[in-house]
């Protein structure tokens, strides 16, 4: 295990210039150094904009063939040697460059416009090569650690889930188990019910959950954990379920609902003398994103406080959030001295 870990950090991960986003990307990029090329061989003089237009052109066209060239190549250079790789790229970079540079020479020598360069043929190309070269090479260094980051950030991401799917609490497995040897004797059906429940509950805890998984199984995967909590606390324990208006097959993080009844329950029923009802509410906004909220009492307190189980469990979701949805996912927490509320807004994304 060690050595493949060790060999899997020299390994490339190139970066996906065939998504929309990253096209975009190459695009702006190259509108830029066409700017700053401009300006800075003809600055604000009259003829600027076509020259702008020109320079824009070319730089789009080169940008726009080497994202394709190194979008098709990737599949075949993941995996090498990092530094292989990474010169594979440079070196056919250059090559793309210098095959356009001299058709952009042909081209407006043919149209004999002159307005592509003062410089003869060779100071063109030498000119474009040594400029290109700088360029991608600062680029590639960019992506390069934009890529080894974000692989950190799933890792990490990855870790945690890990964490999360052995985070059950002991007394959780002792306390249901106690329960289940208390039932085989007078209620061996129910008993054998709480046994399958809790294998069902372990085996989706203990499964592998780096991809989303329907909301659908989500939720049973909590409706399990609230059954068991039931046998134990009975009518202390309500959970009143207002999610019929839920898209059920969208797509949501596994152990994201569970771990929040879970909390809801430890932190706010438990305490109560009485018990109380928590509350799992989900809609649709009017903006298209879903709108799921877990809302519990808690005991009386002067000042509400943040409970750290409570914030280990939301620290956990807000990254995952991040990690499955980018910006358009929300973790937000309400709270008062008798009501404990987390918000998860994300959006409708279904298999």
């Amino acid at each position: 295990m060690p050595t493949d870990s060790a060999d899997h950090t020299d390994q490339a991960d190139l970066p996906d210039l065939c998504s929309a986003k990253a096209v975009l990307a190459v695009i702006l990029i190259a509108e830029l150094i066409a700017i700053v090329l401009t300006l800075a061989s003809h600055g604000p003089q009259p003829g600027f904009l076509l020259a702008l237009s020109t320079t824009s052109l070319y730089i789009l066209w080169l940008a726009l063939v080497c994202a394709a060239v190194t979008c098709a190549i990737r599949p075949y250079l993941t995996g090498m040697p990092r530094l292989t790789a990474l010169l594979i790229v440079f070196a056919l970079l250059q090559g793309i460059n210098v095959a356009i540079s001299e058709a952009g020479w042909w081209l407006n020598t043919r149209l004999g416009s002159g307005q592509l360069t003062a410089l003869d043929h060779g100071d063109f190309v030498i000119r474009n090569s040594l400029i290109f070269a700088i360029v991608s090479a600062m680029a590639l260094r960019y992506l390069f650690v934009a890529g080894e980051w974000r692989r950190n950030v799933t890792l990490e991401a990855k870790a945690r889930i890990r964490a999360l799917q052995a985070r059950i609490r002991p007394h959780f497995l002792f306390n249901s188990m106690n329960t289940i040897a208390a039932l085989t004797r007078s209620e061996p059906a129910r008993a054998e019910e709480a046994i399958e429940d809790l294998a069902d509950l372990f085996r989706a805890t203990l499964a592998e959950s780096e991809h989303r998984i329907a909301l659908k199984e989500e939720l049973e995967v909590a409706r399990i954990y609230q059954r068991m909590e039931q046998l134990r606390l009975g009518e202390r324990l309500r959970v009143d379920w207002q999610v019929s208006d839920l898209p059920m097959r969208a797509l949501i993080p596994g152990l994201t609902v569970q771990p929040l009844l879970e909390n809801a329950i430890y932190h706010g029923i438990e305490p109560l003398a009485d018990g109380g009802t928590v509350v799992v509410r989900g809609a649709r906004t009017d903006s298209g994103l879903i709108e799921l909220t877990v809302t519990n009492p808690v005991a009386q307190r002067k000042v509400p406080s943040e409970r750290r189980g409570n914030q280990m469990a939301l620290d956990n979701i807000r990254r995952r959030f991040a990690l499955a949805f980018d910006d358009s996912a929300t973790v937000t927490i309400e709270q008062s001295a008798d009501r404990y509320e987390v918000q998860l807004r994300f959006p409708e994304v279904t298999g």
